[in-house]
């Protein structure tokens, strides 16, 4: 399961005809590719959930794209304002500090349903309590060091998927437990924006939230791709999904490592307190981004053949699995 903060964010490269906007020609070709095609293409960024985030549309009324654009957006802030660990007056901030919450916001009930849903399906290889694990291997990183035994055991004593109790007004912790959604977040602001697009009739779109949705096609008419980041060399692709229409999510141990050799990094084996060994990276695609951002964290507990059995479970899921070597 992956901490907080956030990981940095991962080098995913879109395109058509080629790998990369920028071999495109950037924000110029993408308006006249969409001008052959009488489509007027917007693209916003900002920051969100520690990253930035990058929404790119096209449609006939240029009006309508702006719009779609702030509400799209403002959906990410209210996804924030419920759930993101970089706000400290987010609902799931007061909710670790205080031990429980009434009236949880929907956003924050959505969520946390579906991760305690995935923990019991992945056997708690999906654990959104793995919270106290972040500061003890951050400070030993800060240090230079590896985490104290002992202060290793304590944290993980702390963690446990039935150490919370979601009840339909009310979630409430037990004693020394705290959350992180961070392994869900980005995919399900990728659902939401995506919602929120489709509600303005926008068919063409592609969504950077963290993690990955594409609707429709590119400007130029051709199908959107989505290029796979080689862990060991995040500038190059170490795949291309195309056509790329639905949602994707990658979660590896490049992002952000405690150890030079990547052995230790951010997602952690709640059974054990340490990373898992086995994979590098973990790409999922499937039906919505909330599945595809969990799913790909559990595989990476998992390892290669349990989580190809419990994507498996998921119907028109695909994964794709990069080892250490």
């Amino acid at each position: 399961m992956t901490a907080s903060p956030h990981p940095a964010r991962r080098r995913v490269l879109v395109g058509a005809a080629g790998l990369a906007t920028a071999a495109l020609g950037g924000v110029a070709a993408f308006r006249a590719m969409a001008g052959a095609r009488g489509l007027a293409t917007r693209t916003r960024t900002g920051l969100a959930f520690g990253t930035v985030a990058a929404l790119t549309v096209a449609g006939a009324d240029p009006s309508a794209l702006d719009a779609a654009l702030s509400d799209a957006f403002a959906a990410i802030r209210g996804i924030e304002d419920a759930a993101s660990l970089f706000q400290a007056t987010s609902a799931l901030n007061r909710l670790n500090r205080a031990g429980y919450l009434d009236a949880p916001p929907p956003h924050l009930t959505t969520l946390l349903r579906f991760a305690l849903d995935l923990a019991a399906q992945s056997d708690g290889a999906f654990d959104p309590t793995v919270q106290p694990l972040w500061p003890v291997w951050a400070g030993a990183a800060a240090r230079g060091e590896r985490p104290d035994p002992a202060a290793l055991r304590e944290a993980a004593a702390r963690i446990g998927w039935r150490r919370v109790s979601l009840m339909p007004k009310r979630i409430v912790l037990e004693p020394g437990t705290e959350l992180t959604l961070n392994a869900l977040i980005q995919g399900y602001a990728a659902d939401c924006v995506m919602a929120s697009l489709q509600s303005y009739g926008i068919a063409d779109a592609f969504v950077d939230t963290g993690e990955f949705g594409a609707s429709g096609s590119h400007p130029d008419g051709t199908p959107w791709r989505l290029g796979i980041a080689e862990p060991r060399a995040p500038d190059t692709l170490a795949a291309v999904i195309a056509p790329f229409t639905g949602f994707a999510a990658t979660s590896g141990d490049y992002s952000m490592s405690f150890s030079p050799d990547r052995t230790d990094h951010h997602i952690f084996d709640p059974a054990t307190g340490r990373s898992p060994r086995g994979l590098a990276s973990v790409t999922v695609t499937a039906p919505t981004g909330l599945l595809a951002d969990g799913l790909s964290t559990s595989c990476m507990v998992l390892g290669s053949t349990r989580g190809r059995r419990l994507v498996a479970q998921h119907p028109g899921c695909t994964v794709r699995f990069i080892d250490k070597t």
